[in-house]
């Protein structure tokens, strides 16, 4: 049945029409959340939270906080590694949510996966530390370590990372209730399976030594996640080059195949999108764009963040700016630097 609203603003009309397809990274809002979540009845209030989720969090209430610091994460590292982009990751800054993070661009392609890579990325290492008593260390390899090693440590509890954030960041993909399209929702579980297809390939092998006076006759080995920045440098090269798929009849149900490629499946490490991206060079509240007027470009670059390409041809400006650094340091044995402060004035470059 197709659903109808009554007379209502036009402003609101479209968050509510919105609000029917964003669940599906609502629960980044946490990022805003002070209250320490320790009483069931917390999960009522925390935002952005489906029905499903929110049942999780009374029934995992000491998981919550440990998802709380995910979704902080999400946002610090996506905006950090595509500083130098015009699309700078702003459009994520929780409650808004702006529309193209549920378009199906390649920009929503991105979230998708750092999300679920990030929500089971920092449980993995809660247990680690010991700040969930949930779980502990992961599991000690099967393999024999070459001579001169041997393993030990703590080692990321990556099953039970995967295992409970999936569980969380893809309960509102997967409800029963039909809200957003089919296309969307299957677009979004292949991306955020795509992170956390890139988190098992940063669990690699961290060493410590051990030996006389560091000669490191022996080192004591562990499994180890890489840090979260350059699991997201890895989707940003996902992103960059991220497939265009259509929702097509293959066999006896819909699913997503490349556009113009359609002889072959999508496959299982390369992030999807479904609608073409805006150029984001100028502010367009429609579709999600804050435009580049403003932001900072360099002027000597070729790259991305070059002041033609983020600029848009649109030209920039120069100003002026004072930077303290440190100079002139000396090392003292035995084991110390000193270093005087030093005042130089730079120029830099903003978009008109």
């Amino acid at each position: 049945m197709k659903r109808t609203f009554p007379s209502l603003p036009l402003c609101l009309l479209t968050f509510l029409l919105l609000s029917q397809q964003c669940t599906g990274i609502r629960w980044l809002s946490l990022s805003q959340t002070t209250q320490h979540i320790n009483k069931t009845q917390h999960c009522k209030t925390l935002p952005g939270l489906v029905s499903s989720q929110a049942q999780l969090c009374r029934s995992n209430l000491e998981l919550m906080q440990t998802i709380i610091q995910a979704a902080r994460e999400v946002k610090k590292v996506c905006q950090k590694t595509f500083t130098d982009m015009r699309w700078n990751c702003s459009s994520i800054d929780a409650p808004k949510f702006l529309p193209d993070l549920e378009r199906g661009t390649r920009e929503s392609a991105f979230v998708y996966a750092l999300s679920a890579a990030a929500i089971s990325h920092t449980i993995a290492r809660a247990c680690t530390s010991g700040d969930l008593r949930l779980c502990s260390c992961g599991p000690i390899p099967g393999e024999i370590p070459e001579p001169g090693y041997r393993w030990g440590g703590c080692a990321d509890n990556l099953h039970y990372g995967i295992l409970m954030g999936s569980k969380f960041s893809d309960a509102p993909m997967k409800m029963k209730k039909k809200s957003g399209s089919n296309a969307n929702k299957l677009m979004h579980l292949h991306n955020s399976e795509v992170g956390r297809q890139a988190l098992r390939d940063a669990l690699v092998m961290k060493c410590k030594c051990h030996g006389v006076s560091g000669s490191c006759s022996i080192r004591t080995c562990w499994r180890g996640l890489q840090d979260l920045k350059d699991i997201a440098m890895d989707l940003k090269t996902k992103y960059l080059s991220a497939t265009k798929v259509v929702h097509r009849p293959m066999g006896t149900r819909k699913q997503l195949v490349p556009k113009d490629i359609d002889i072959r499946p999508v496959r299982e490490n390369e992030l999807v999108y479904l609608q073409s991206s805006p150029d984001y060079c100028m502010k367009n509240d429609k579709l999600g764009s804050f435009g580049t007027q403003d932001r900072q470009c360099n002027k000597t670059s070729s790259g991305s963040d070059s002041c033609d390409l983020m600029c848009c041809g649109r030209g920039y400006n120069p100003y002026s700016e004072r930077v303290v650094e440190r100079c002139h340091c000396k090392y003292h044995w035995c084991c110390y630097v000193t270093c005087k402060k030093c005042e130089r004035t730079v120029e830099k470059y903003v978009c008109k």
